[in-house]
């Protein structure tokens, strides 16, 4: 399901039109990006915890010709699902 499918399902559910639910999509998906970078964990009861975590510098390799290189630090995403959703998907 891509983005607007998504929108398509939010409108009909919540009966608005999909230009409004393409809106409340978009507050929702820019607030859960501004908590994650205030270093803020967000949690959907029932759903999920998006939290933010960092990568230390390491050492990798290039596939093609096996020499080292090196992979500098990062910060990544990482989404931890809720008992409700497992079970779901189970």
């Amino acid at each position: 399901m891509r983005k607007p499918e998504l929108a398509a399902a939010i409108a009909d559910k919540a009966q608005l039109t999909k230009d409004q639910a393409n809106r409340v999509l978009n507050a929702v998906l820019e607030e859960i990006t501004n908590a994650l970078n205030r270093k803020d964990s967000v949690t959907l009861v029932g759903f999920g915890t998006f939290v933010q975590r960092h990568r230390g510098a390491r050492t990798g390799k290039n596939p093609q010709t096996g020499a080292p290189v090196k992979i500098k630090a990062s910060n990544t995403v990482a989404f931890k699902p809720g008992k409700s959703l497992k079970d779901a998907v189970n």
